[in-house]
């Protein structure tokens, strides 16, 4: 069986790929070259640039890897020849013509409302005394403040960039649903990871589900890297 060796991994808004460690280290631990892609969530145009920046280095086949907002990033940018598969972390997966604004704009009766903060000068912020409970319920008090006061601004034309041509329609994806997340309700995750035809795996985690339990979100991702659906 074909294994994709390389995996490119893509961070969500408000963070930046310092989060994936424990993700990367799992994997390089098994053999697999990992690149973490720095974008600045800017723009989804720009982050789409950046991600196929990374991809164009791979010696071969990779599989991409996107958290919350990076899931738009790799829907839009999965497209690029050497990705053999996406893998989304409790990640946006628009269509073509939705973006995120469009995907939380009718948000699932009951649904806990994320605590951003109105936009100044064209950047969104999580409110730090909320974000513990919003996105990192289950890590430690201190992790959990740490990205809390580490927070990368938010660019409101990135929440607004559409996907042109969704990469699911044509590769392989898998969806990680974490089902204790407050900032994507699991029912949407579900709803999207069933439209992209992905395959799925659901595990008690918050929206930082990547941080707090990353042998599991490797084990899955490697997953994707052999094509194997269960």
């Amino acid at each position: 069986m074909s294994i994709a060796k390389n995996v490119v991994l893509v961070h969500g808004g408000f963070v930046d790929g310092s989060g994936w460690r424990g993700v990367y280290d799992a994997l390089r631990a098994d053999g697999h070259h990992v690149s973490v892609v720095q974008h600045p969530t800017l723009s989804l145009e720009g982050d789409v640039a950046t991600t196929k920046r990374v991809l164009d280095a791979q010696d071969g086949p990779a599989v991409l890897v996107g958290h919350s907002y990076g899931g738009a990033v790799i829907t839009e940018a999965g497209t690029h020849e050497k990705v053999s598969a996406l893998v989304y972390i409790a990640a946006f997966a628009p269509d073509k013509g939705e973006s995120v604004n469009t995907l939380i704009a009718d948000p699932p009766p009951g649904a806990p409302v994320p605590p951003i903060l109105p936009p100044v000068d064209g950047f969104l912020f999580l409110d730090r005394e909320k974000f513990a409970a919003s996105f990192a319920g289950d890590l430690p008090a201190d992790d959990a403040r740490f990205l809390a006061d580490s927070q990368v601004p938010w660019g409101v034309e990135a929440l607004a960039g559409a996907v042109t041509e969704p990469a699911w329609r044509t590769r392989p994806s898998y969806y990680l649903v974490a089902t204790d997340d407050h900032m994507i309700p699991p029912a949407a995750q579900r709803l999207m990871a069933e439209r992209a035809g992905a395959t799925v795996t659901e595990t008690g985690g918050s929206h930082a589900v990547y941080v707090s339990k990353p042998a599991e979100v490797a084990a899955f991702i490697k997953q994707a890297a052999t094509g194997t659906t269960a």
